[in-house]
């Protein structure tokens, strides 16, 4: 009989909307409970310009580096705030990464680069008619992830905070 792989690397994917804390917070008892890292990746589906002038002297492209610089500060912040009362916890995150790209493709692509044992990722929690259960990211990793998917749902009392 088989056993179950270890879990020592934790691919956490998140998109810091307000329910990110909650799937964070899961992540990181799960990298405690078996001592495991977590390797944290934010993916920026789409650059979006801001509005420029036809004559500006930059262009959208000139200002990606800045903008995905701005999410990388966010997430850092982020992560400092939640682990800011337990700074030893601050050991279990090895890596902190914001990508352009896939959402779906760049996932499966640094879970494969990390080795990672799991990936944990939550939803929308748009109910079943938005997008069949648990949205199209979600689903679409679920069923092309070489390892174990832990979908996180978002706790009805969790949106009242």
């Amino acid at each position: 009989m088989t056993s179950i792989p270890k879990i020592k690397r934790i691919l956490y994917t998140t998109d810091l909307s307000e329910n990110s804390v909650y799937v964070f917070r899961y992540a990181l008892s799960s990298a405690e409970v078996h001592d495991a890292e977590i390797h944290i990746l934010y993916v920026l589906k789409y650059f979006f310009p801001l509005p420029y002038s036809f004559f500006a002297a930059t262009t959208p492209e000139d200002e990606k580096p800045a903008i995905l610089e701005q999410i990388k500060k966010r997430l850092d912040d982020f992560v400092r705030r939640e682990l800011e009362n337990n700074p030893a916890r601050m050991t279990r995150v090895s890596s902190i990464q914001v990508i352009e790209g896939d959402p779906v493709v760049e996932i499966l692509k640094k879970a494969d680069e990390i080795k990672a044992d799991v990936l944990i990722m939550g939803t929308h929690g748009k109910g079943l008619v938005s997008q069949t259960f648990l949205g199209s990211v979600a689903t679409d990793v679920l069923q092309h992830s070489r390892v174990p998917v832990f979908i996180i749902p978002i706790p009805r009392e969790w949106g009242t905070r």
